[in-house]
């Protein structure tokens, strides 16, 4: 048998809501099913398995709050499902007695009888991870809420209808009963106060367990940028790319190089990660933010990896992940350039070792070949953690990024 247990989706997580099970016992399962959603202080979070078997027992129902490490299912893995199974015993043998037939009734009795249909089996609308949670904050019962999304799915939308309709009025009785006072209404989660608090939590964490150093450069982007413009012009509308698409490869590909910048710290020791799964930075409407890994990226063309942010970042706007986004990110990149920060000295997000910012373009003076001209010059940080390397590692490491950076056809 294997524990499914309430995941850790960050540092900033010590418990979750189980918003609903999309298993039941005796259902098969295999690695990376999407087998229950969890709301957590920042999003509503698909969860997914990690072992193959069926489950054998739900623990936690829907709707319940239980900390980080709690028992959730059960499993039976695969060899002991079969074992489970009792032994099939060969039947003894008995002296075969025909029995006696039936009688023939007439033919007027002889009429087909067709057997009653089964009763359909209830309807249960589609409902999606946000309106669940939405619905939980508002105190609203799915059950009277009509879905108007596709095939009559529950949206979001619905929810906050439902909440704001008045309430039906009762039947009329022959002698009024009396009115009991009206309980207050109970008061929605404060989920951004929620928010800030576990990030500051982890944020905390970070800057107490962690040594940081902080190393940063300056990056001529000119190159880069031409080949961009030059690239998107071959490229669809819908297919272009954005810069940051570059820094993400640029990064994956600079830690293959440097990789004391590309893993965890766990029991004491650095662990490093062969594949760069690449925590994105993404700003959640309600405030605060959000790092969710775009997997191998180091694997991907340029093409694939804005295909990834882009569903990525419309995912987290709408508040739906993946546990493997939040938990398997590697290394963290932030880029503020978008909101006019030059610079940016981030908190490494922990068990992770390294976080990479980026900030805004603006036009500069640089001196090249003896000439001094304007050019697109980018703010390049590194947040290192001490432990798993030292300033000398961290420089090669932003300089491969910006060697990368002026060879974009090669990315």
């Amino acid at each position: 048998m294997a524990d499914f247990l309430m995941p850790s989706l960050g540092a900033d997580m010590e418990a979750g809501t189980v918003l609903q099970w999309l298993v039941k016992p005796g259902d098969a399962v295999k690695r990376g099913d999407i087998v229950a959603v969890v709301d957590t202080e920042k999003a509503t979070i698909e969860v997914e398995i990690f072992q193959t078997g069926v489950i054998q027992r739900i623990v936690v129902p829907e709707g319940e709050k239980v900390p980080v490490g709690t028992l959730l299912a059960v499993i039976a893995v695969q060899g002991e499902v079969a074992a489970a199974a009792p032994e099939a015993r060969p039947a003894e043998r008995t002296p075969m007695v025909p029995a006696p037939a039936p009688p023939i009734p007439p033919a007027a009795a002889r009429v087909a009888v067709k057997p009653a249909p089964a009763p359909a089996a209830p309807h249960r609308a589609r409902i999606s991870p946000l309106a669940m949670r939405v619905a939980m904050e508002l105190k609203v019962d799915l059950a009277t809420v009509k879905g108007t999304g596709p095939d009559g799915a529950i949206t979001k939308a619905d929810v906050e209808r439902a909440a704001k309709a008045p309430p039906p009025a009762p039947a009329p009785l022959e002698a009024p009963a009396p009115v009991a006072p009206r309980k207050p209404a109970v008061a929605p989660i404060d989920r951004r106060a929620a928010m800030r608090k576990a990030i500051a939590a982890a944020m905390a964490r970070s800057k107490r367990e962690i040594p940081h150093y902080y190393l940063g450069t300056h990056i001529d982007m000119s190159k880069a940028i031409g080949w961009l413009n030059a690239e998107n012009l071959k490229r669809p509308v819908t297919e272009r790319l954005l810069y940051s698409v570059l820094l993400l490869k640029a990064v994956a590909l600079a830690v293959h190089e440097i990789p004391e910048m590309n893993g965890f710290w766990i029991d004491g020791a650095f662990k490093p990660s062969e594949a760069v799964h690449a925590g994105v930075a993404i700003s959640i409407r309600q405030g605060g933010l959000i790092a969710p890994a775009i997997h191998d990226v180091e694997r991907k063309s340029l093409g694939e990896i804005m295909v990834s942010l882009s569903d990525l970042v419309k995912r987290v706007r709408a508040g739906v992940l993946r546990s493997s986004e939040i938990a398997d990110a590697t290394i963290t990149v932030t880029s503020l350039g978008d909101q006019g920060v030059e610079s940016v000295f981030g908190v490494i997000y922990p068990p992770q070792v390294a976080l990479v910012g980026f900030g805004k373009i603006l036009e500069r003076p640089w001196a090249s070949g003896g000439l001094v001209g304007a050019r697109p010059v980018m703010m390049a940080s590194l947040s290192g953690d001490h432990r798993a390397s030292d300033g000398h590692r961290g420089a090669l490491f932003l300089t491969a990024v910006e060697r990368l950076l002026q060879e974009p056809e090669k990315l």
